[in-house]
């Protein structure tokens, strides 16, 4: 029989930290947790600035409309979405601007 090889020292496990922020919201009149990207809760709260509302009815209404994929998802898809549209807007309106030639 082989000589038993000799046991390494346990690691040390040290879970790397989340780059997400979890906050509660009311979605639909229920408390719930999000866990989001710090860049994606300041796109998210700018969007509530720009549409004049508040994190937890933007959310209801995202979380109206969304398909089977999970809240989170959802509210990454609608940012992703609704900075897409802006910037598709802002494209069209310079091809609109005229053009100086002398």
């Amino acid at each position: 029989m082989a000589p038993a090889l000799p046991r390494r020292a346990p690691r040390k496990h040290n879970p790397a930290r989340s780059s997400l922020v979890i906050r509660n919201i009311v979605v639909a009149g229920r408390r719930t947790s999000v866990r989001l990207e710090p860049v994606m809760w300041e796109a998210l709260l700018e969007i509530t600035r720009q549409q004049e509302t508040n994190v937890n009815q933007l959310v209801t209404e995202i979380d109206r409309q969304r398909n089977s994929s999970s809240l989170t998802a959802a509210i990454r898809v609608y940012i992703v979405d609704f900075y897409r549209s802006a910037a598709s807007h802002a494209e069209r309106a310079a091809d609109l601007r005229p053009t100086l030639t002398n």
